[in-house]
């Protein structure tokens, strides 16, 4: 079952309640008072905000193959609101993006490339596939 084929809500919110099982991924301290980027006025109102982001860093890593975080800030990235003046892109907080990274390669669900990026190692598409497969067979029963 390949995770393309699930829908992406349903597989980042199964993937982050695996990945807080993880001891290597937790919340940093500075997390609670954080924003995302740029482009957002106030921080993430949900508390668990940080094993939902990195799941979909992990999906994404998945999908797209050897992505660095500069590529994941213009994912993460959005609209800043300027008042009357036109609204321009934002990227995404870059941190962030760098410290899951950096979890999830302590936790060996990544690993760097040669040119540089990360790609999911065989424990992690391991992982995304038995999960892909439960949903799947949770979404073929109804």
């Amino acid at each position: 079952m390949s995770v393309r084929e699930v829908p992406a809500g349903a597989l980042i919110k199964r993937l982050s309640e695996e990945l807080k099982k993880l001891k290597e991924l937790t919340p940093p301290e500075w997390s609670h008072f954080v924003k995302t980027g740029a482009h957002r006025e106030r921080p993430p109102e949900q508390l668990d905000w940080w094993y939902t982001r990195a799941a979909s860093v992990l999906r994404r890593i998945c999908m797209e193959g050897p992505v660095g975080v500069q590529r994941l800030r213009t994912c993460y990235g959005g609209r800043k609101h300027r008042g009357v003046a036109p609204e321009h892109f934002r990227r995404g907080g870059g941190k962030i993006l760098r410290t899951i990274l950096q979890q999830l390669e302590g936790a060996g669900l990544v690993t760097k490339t040669e040119r540089g990026g990360r790609k999911v190692t065989p424990k992690g598409a391991a992982m995304l596939t038995a999960l892909s497969d439960k949903i799947k067979a949770e979404l073929s029963k109804t």
